[in-house]
């Protein structure tokens, strides 16, 4: 798959030093220092990028107006970069179709963890032997193309990080599944005492699926526990027809 990522900062020492840090493992980087030129880099490069990285702060924009064109033009993941300790903007981030965030400042290896995690979980198409497609009340996963498609066979818009989540959720129908289990298997990392964004993820996968958030019936919460996918999964080599 691509390993090209697309980043804007507008502090650009921080920014040539991260730039330098990836490309050294391997990544194309192309970088930007606003939001106007992010945008034309974005349109030029949108179907070759595999992450977009955006600070929160720039000087003629900002990183949630970025997200949201973003998202209403592509599935990349996106990764926020907040300076602000408030959860207020990784929530309105997670919110407006982000994946994850990184709090400002990071340690570039912890990063780098994270976009490796990401890629592995994005490449990861399951063994030989299992079935392409999941079918649960009235949705379709394509394990391949990593599309869910509704009962008249619309395509439900999932970011990637959605995606794995609802994977997961389907894979292990009826399990009784923890919440720092859930975030490792989405951002490959543990779950911090006041975080926030699997919570975000779930209500949002939630809306995404129809369903009902005050009394959901595909993905209920088990108060103390975690969340479980209360609904019968079927494993097809074929895509149903019926």
């Amino acid at each position: 798959m691509s390993r090209t990522i697309l980043i804007v900062d507008d502090d650009k020492i921080s920014l040539r030093l991260l730039k330098s840090y990836l490309e050294k493992h391997q990544y194309e980087v192309r970088s930007t220092c606003d939001g106007s030129s992010f945008l034309a880099e974005f349109e030029l490069y949108k179907d070759d990028l595999s992450l977009v990285i955006l600070d929160v702060m720039l000087p003629d924009t900002d990183g949630f107006t970025l997200c949201q064109t973003v998202r209403s033009k592509s599935k990349v993941p996106i990764f926020m970069l907040t300076a602000s300790s408030d959860d207020t903007d990784r929530i309105v981030g997670l919110e407006l179709g982000a994946d994850d965030y990184i709090a400002k400042p990071f340690n570039p290896r912890e990063l780098l963890a994270r976009i490796k995690a990401l890629h592995r979980r994005m490449n990861y198409n399951g063994s030989p032997d299992k079935a392409r497609y999941l079918r649960f009340s009235g949705f379709t996963m394509d394990l391949v193309e990593r599309l869910v498609t509704d009962g008249v066979g619309a395509q439900v818009l999932l970011t990637s990080m959605d995606f794995n989540l609802l994977r997961f959720f389907a894979e292990h129908a009826g399990e009784t599944l923890d919440r720092t289990q859930l975030m490792e298997q989405t951002r490959g990392r543990d779950l911090g005492p006041m975080d926030r964004s699997l919570d975000v993820q779930v209500s949002r996968l939630r809306q995404r699926l129809n369903d009902d958030g005050k009394q959901p019936v595909l993905i209920k919460t088990v108060r103390g526990s975690g969340y479980v996918f209360s609904t019968d999964v079927a494993k097809l080599d074929e895509f149903p027809t019926g």
